[in-house]
């Protein structure tokens, strides 16, 4: 049910994007609705349309030598789009006055659209079909031929809407990209740090007793010096991270820091409610570590409670 609320969703959203800013604006786009948008352009044919029939003649087309669930995951989400551009066309016809902002909202709309969609498993077809098609028959890379196609769409809008119109139409892929990607991986983006260190200790320590957060840490060695180490991976949501970078500088200004983007983070401890730890439950912890001859050199916390070395 989820799934197909989602499906619902994202399809009216990327029919609004083409009916509602793309259209009255002279907005095209990549892939199939690029080609539907230009030639409604260029001989006034209907988007809806175009794109329902060029949907048959890919399926047919792509049936014989594509998966089964690709196949199918096309099948209804397609000829829903086109059915609500279709429906929706007429809506808005007078532009809005600025294109720009026709294009910012273009491309968010479509963005957040097709977000929906890929959430629910599902696809609009287009290029990526015939690519993967080129790529089992001649072995072509996938996303590099999707790419060119798009971007010969794209561009063969000069000849059409003109090379400012154009441009638009590159900032709304742009805005779309970023919209989809917020919604497919979230908005709350978490931050992974990697710290090498020789006070990876007293680190470890704070990070659990000042962010009640949690460390993991194994065992590695720098090339360059040959030297063994631990190494300590923290993550912490985007708003703390100042506090864990400042944490670090006072206690090794030295340290070699680096920050990855984490979209998506589930289990362990990182969601675990804050613990009460003293620091003398640390130190005692961290001496019976020590003490512990069978105690593996790489090890990941993901306890009730979580503890440093």
């Amino acid at each position: 049910m989820k799934q197909a609320i989602f499906v619902l969703f994202g399809t009216a959203l990327c029919a609004l994007s083409v009916t509602v800013f793309a259209m009255p604006n002279q907005i095209a786009d990549g892939g199939i609705l690029g080609i539907a948008l230009l030639l409604f352009y260029a001989f006034g044919w209907s988007p809806g349309v175009i794109t329902f029939i060029s949907f048959i003649l890919l399926q047919l087309v792509s049936f014989k030598f594509l998966p089964r669930n690709m196949f199918m995951k096309t099948m209804i989400n397609v000829p829903l789009l086109s059915l609500f551009i279709f429906i929706t066309e007429g809506m808005v016809t007078t532009p809005l006055g600025d294109p720009l902002v026709a294009a910012i909202f273009a491309g968010l709309t479509m963005g957040i659209g097709f977000g929906f969609i890929i959430q629910a498993g599902s696809s609009i077809g287009g290029t990526s079909t015939i690519a993967r098609l080129l790529a089992q028959r001649y072995e072509w890379n996938v996303i590099l031929t999707t790419f060119i196609m798009d971007a010969v769409i794209v561009f063969a809008g000069v000849f059409i809407i003109g090379p400012l119109y154009t441009l638009y139409t590159i900032i709304a892929l742009f805005i779309g990209k970023v919209a989809s990607d917020y919604v497919i991986g979230g908005f709350d983006a978490k931050k992974a740090v990697t710290i090498v260190s020789p006070e990876y200790r007293e680190i470890a320590k704070r990070v659990t007793v000042n962010m009640t957060s949690s460390a993991t840490y194994f065992n590695g060695s720098g090339t360059f010096t040959e030297k063994e180490h631990y190494i300590l991976y923290v993550v912490v949501p985007s708003y703390r991270l100042l506090m864990l970078k400042r944490l670090i500088r006072e206690v090794d200004p030295n340290s070699f820091v680096v920050v990855h983007n984490v979209k998506d983070v589930s289990g362990g401890t990182f969601f675990a409610p804050p613990v009460e730890t003293t620091e003398e439950e640390i130190e005692e912890e961290v001496e019976a570590l020590s003490e512990d001859e069978n105690y593996e050199e790489t090890r990941t916390y993901q306890g009730d409670r979580p503890p440093v070395e």
